[in-house]
């Protein structure tokens, strides 16, 4: 909140509103109907955006067609040892592909997709937004991946500029980065099932990853000739680990290089595992779904 209070734009232009509840995409939806400005800037509790974010985030949007326009969250240099590692995982290409983009500054200003976009750090056109319902509340995480698919096929830009960041620590202990990666391919699944779209099919090599794990191990028992030959691409893949890992270890972090091998692995396991669960879990996407009760805080109004 601090943070927000310290944005570099003119007091009478700016407006903060701090949305508190359960159900973050309708926290959003309920704040960003209560706002008044043209564009929203959403951020998280725990999001630290530099002082000139709004200003430069504010030039991308001359051109109307351009909806969003977002930038990574990056580890600040004062976080734990541990979260830098998590922060390595984040950052590498074999865990997160594309959207890497996200924790980590990744080439110049550019347009893009929902991939390399994060609602932590996200600037948006508030009637474009409105104009297609807001955020889907049956979705979290996600709403905002699926709100962006929807932009782009009327035609709206989305712009990812890698110097408009933000300051954001990742999970702190291994068990809630295990539960983050278990919630994305949830949230992943769950997006995929009520907006699909062919920019999900990358998110299916996970879980058809831990199907290939469980089938090579079946095998190894059932058939062990069968089971052997399974393992070969099984070599293959801790080969392209290792290689990520002296690509990572090339930045100057060694231990945390070493760290992150299992870790990658970790992604891809528990990423599989919770898009599995979000293709079978219950939705509730109708229209007529009871509201979910959200506080507003007022802390600055526009004048």
């Amino acid at each position: 909140m601090q943070a927000s209070q310290a944005l570099d734009y003119p007091s009478g232009k700016l407006e903060i509103i701090v949305a508190r509840g359960r159900q973050p995409s309708a926290q959003r939806n309920t704040g960003m109907k209560a706002a008044h400005g043209e564009l929203i800037y959403f951020l998280d509790d725990d999001s630290m955006p530099g002082p000139e974010n709004l200003r430069k985030g504010v030039t991308h949007f001359e051109r109307a067609e351009t909806k969003m326009v977002g930038g990574p969250n990056v580890c600040p240099e004062d976080a734990p040892g541990l979260e830098k590692v998590f922060a390595l995982v984040l950052a590498s290409w074999l865990a997160f592909g594309p959207s890497r983009a996200r924790y980590i500054p990744v080439g110049e200003v550019r347009e893009t997709s929902e991939k390399e976009l994060i609602l932590c750090n996200l600037m948006a056109r508030r009637e474009a937004m409105l104009g297609l319902g807001g955020f889907n509340e049956a979705l979290y995480p996600n709403e905002e991946n699926a709100l962006m698919d929807e932009l782009q096929k009327r035609g709206g830009r989305l712009i990812y500029d890698p110097q408009f960041l933000v300051a954001r620590r990742p999970r702190s202990t291994l068990s809630s980065f295990a539960k983050m990666l278990r919630t994305y391919g949830r949230g992943r699944a769950e997006q995929f099932r009520l907006h699909p779209t062919f920019g999900s099919a990358l998110n299916f090599v996970p879980p058809l990853f831990l199907v290939y794990l469980v089938a090579t191990a079946i095998s190894l028992v059932a058939v062990p000739g069968i089971g052997r030959f399974l393992l070969i691409p099984l070599g293959f893949y801790l080969l392209l680990v290792l290689a990520q890992a002296v690509v990572l270890a090339a930045s100057g972090h060694l231990a945390r290089s070493v760290a992150a091998i299992p870790l990658i692995v970790l992604t891809h396991v528990l990423y599989g595992f919770g898009f599995w669960r979000g293709l079978f879990t219950s939705l509730n996407a109708s229209p007529n779904r009871a509201p979910v009760p959200v506080e507003l805080e007022v802390i600055k109004n526009m004048t």
